[in-house]
């Protein structure tokens, strides 16, 4: 095989992902949007997630599967309860919330960019 036909791989471990908060709480950063040029088709995160805005996106589709915790999503206003070991499949428009003390693996497909991220109100304390 020549060095045209390898295809980049990627090992990260949780404690060399970026950390940094979002949406829906604080996250891991394992596989992201700065890894676009190894070829990513989708991006991994681990999220723990403390409440949440209600949001949707119009492009992404998101997994959620739940590693620990428990607590509930609300998808479409239609709450789900939701603990270790659940999959939430979340396609894009479908407006979407969590609430409960969770850590999460998301899984965006494709990445989710900031132009891909739409509140459905403003923030608390927001006119």
């Amino acid at each position: 095989m020549s060095s045209a036909e390898i295809r980049p791989v990627i090992v990260r471990h949780e404690e060399d992902a970026r950390a940094e908060s979002s949406t829906c709480g604080r996250r891991l950063r394992l596989i992201s949007r700065e890894d676009a040029a190894s070829g990513v088709a989708a991006w991994a995160h681990v999220v723990e997630i403390d409440g949440s805005r209600e949001h949707f996106h119009r492009r992404a589709t998101e997994l959620y599967y739940v590693l620990e915790g428990e607590g509930s999503v609300r998808l479409d206003g239609v709450e789900h309860a939701i603990r270790k070991g659940s999959l939430v499949h979340i396609p894009p428009g479908v407006v979407h919330s969590a609430a409960g003390r969770l850590r999460v693996l998301v899984v965006g497909i494709p990445d989710i960019g900031e132009d891909d991220l739409f509140f459905t109100e403003p923030p608390a304390g927001r006119d």
